[in-house]
C-alpha cells in the first residue's frame, strides 16, 4: 500500500503520485485518470475509462443491427 497526502495546489487539493504508480498506471503529466467506485465502498484509481467497454459494446450492438441504414445514410 502507498500512503499519498493531500495538498493545496492553490485553491484546489491534490495528490502527488509517486514515480512507483506513475509507473504502473502507465501514466504521464497531463493524462487523465479516472477514479471510480469500487463495490466495497472504496476507490478505484485507473488510467482509462472504465465504462468506456460498454459503451463501446453498446454501439457496435447498434451498428450490427442497423449496418444497412447507416450504410445508405453514409452515402
Amino acid at each position: 500500500m502507498i500512503e499519498l497526502k493531500v495538498r493545496r495546489f492553490g485553491n484546489s487539493l491534490g495528490v502527488v503520485l509517486p514515480k512507483e504508480a506513475v509507473a504502473r498506471l502507465h501514466t504521464q503529466e497531463g493524462a487523465a485518470l479516472y477514479l471510480t467506485e469500487a463495490p466495497d465502498g472504496g476507490y478505484r484509481l485507473a488510467p482509462h475509462d472504465p465504462g468506456f467497454a460498454e459503451k463501446m459494446a453498446k454501439a457496435e450492438d447498434i451498428i450490427d443491427r442497423y449496418r444497412n441504414t447507416l450504410h445508405a445514410l453514409a452515402k
